[in-house]
């Protein structure tokens, strides 16, 4: 969420990334919240004037009363007054919330180094990193692999919930829990603190990481009020919200693996063969809370952090800058890692590392000072940022088609052996 007074001093601003991330939709969020805004300020003028007659025909009641003069004429008067002050109350209280519903409903704005661009085809390929196999035989799919060796059955997900719900199988079970492994002990070395949390989460706390009103359709809504999460963010990102955090805690840096639940509602095509796109997947996520002059160092670490990783399973990638208008609705700059998928001849998405500055933390209410709580400093939002390391099943998908064999088995790749207990699956 963006500062009422930013909006209000920087409107060319704001327009210009309404309209450079292509969600036309807010311009008129803006207008509206424009306009209440002078009436909640005029109006809150006219009640600060009210408050204080108020006060004073109180105090000077008092000051009658006390000299046994009659003063029932400026207590009718007072009445009056109190009447329209409670009025003027009431409508502040419902302009401002109109006015907070509205906030909700504009982007964040792009980082200068953000290149201006209406959608995927504008993205920057800013790094490009190893050898595309090569194969003396037709590489197949990862499908079709993992179909004939039974390591995951798509019939069987969709019999027991739907379709984009795979069942994973002996082996490909055993690489799935590999790899989670893998990712989490990595991060482990690197300072993440691991955390274990729900899978669901209240509007709340949707709202807060910037999900909310944003990305409804693309959630799971349970009973009882409750989201099932689209990435482990929401809850990591939640951990410290309403809290005032000593400068020296800082960066906070957390890991957690979790299943991972999303609509992807208009998915077609190539898009959604074997477990390319689906409803449930999982993920190792990282998120930190860093101080803001720090936030776009920690973006580059955190995104270099994933890289290492699809290095050391041998797996050629890209990292894609995103473009204005195909980095979505809270992030200020992303990158997107890409990995090469032979078996299909393109580029699978398996990590997104986002730096959202404080658009978040706003919401959050997420602080931070010298001497933390009993600190005397004014304290200041945190910048948050979150990356994929890495998203599954898109990297197990590519370890099928980048390591098959012509027999059909597929080698793990060795920094994976320790976790999966042999080097081919048979």
């Amino acid at each position: 969420m963006l500062d009422i007074k930013f909006i209000r001093e920087n409107q060319q601003i704001v327009r210009k990334a309404i309209a450079d991330k292509q969600l036309g939709e807010s311009l008129k969020s803006l207008n509206e919240l424009l306009l209440l805004d002078e009436e909640f300020r005029l109006l809150r003028s006219d009640l600060e004037e009210k408050q204080a007659k108020r006060n004073a025909s109180s105090k000077k009641i008092g000051e009658l009363k006390r000299r046994g003069e009659n003063a029932d004429e400026l207590i009718q008067d007072m009445g009056r007054l109190s009447n329209e002050v409670k009025k003027l109350e009431e409508k502040s209280r419902s302009l401002e919330a109109q006015i907070n519903t509205l906030m909700l409903e504009l982007p964040n704005i792009p980082h200068q180094s953000v290149p201006y661009g209406q959608g995927p085809q504008d993205n920057v390929v800013a790094k490009e990193h190893g050898e595309k196999p090569q194969f003396d035989f037709q590489p197949k799919p990862h499908w079709e692999l993992a179909t004939a060796r039974g390591w995951f059955d798509l019939e069987a997900g969709v019999k027991t919930t739907g379709a984009g719900f795979p069942v994973f199988k002996g082996e490909g079970a055993r690489l799935l829990r590999a790899l989670i492994q893998y990712f989490l002990n990595k991060l482990n070395d690197l300072g993440y603190t691991e955390i274990a949390m729900p899978l669901m989460v209240n509007a709340e706390s949707a709202t807060a990481t910037g999900q909310l009103p944003d990305k409804e359709g693309q959630m799971y809504q349970v009973s009882d009020g409750f989201y099932l999460i689209p990435t482990s963010e929401l809850v990591l990102a939640n951990l410290h919200r309403d809290e005032i955090l000593a400068t020296e805690t800082l960066p906070i840096k957390y890991a957690a693996y979790s299943a991972c639940f999303r609509r992807e509602a208009g998915s077609y095509g190539k898009d959604v063969r074997g477990i390319n796109r689906v409803h449930q997947f999982d993920k190792v996520e990282m998120v930190q809370l860093t101080e803001p002059a720090k936030s776009y160092e920690a973006l580059e670490q955190m995104t270099e952090t994933s890289e290492a990783m699809l290095e050391a399973l041998g797996l050629p990638y890209r990292r894609l800058l995103m473009c204005s208008g195909d980095m979505g609705f809270t992030q200020a700059k992303k990158y997107d890692l890409e990995v090469w998928s032979v078996g299909q001849g393109r580029w699978l998405e398996v990590s997104s590392v986002s730096n959202i500055e404080a658009f978040q933390a706003r919401r959050l209410q997420t602080r931070f000072r010298d001497g933390g709580v009993s600190g005397k400093a004014k304290p200041e939002l945190v910048h948050t940022l979150n990356g994929s390391a890495l998203a599954l099943p898109r990297t197990v998908a590519a370890i099928l088609e980048n390591y098959q064999n012509a027999d059909g088995t597929v080698t793990v790749p060795e920094v994976v052996r320790p976790y999966f207990g042999k080097a081919l699956m048979e």
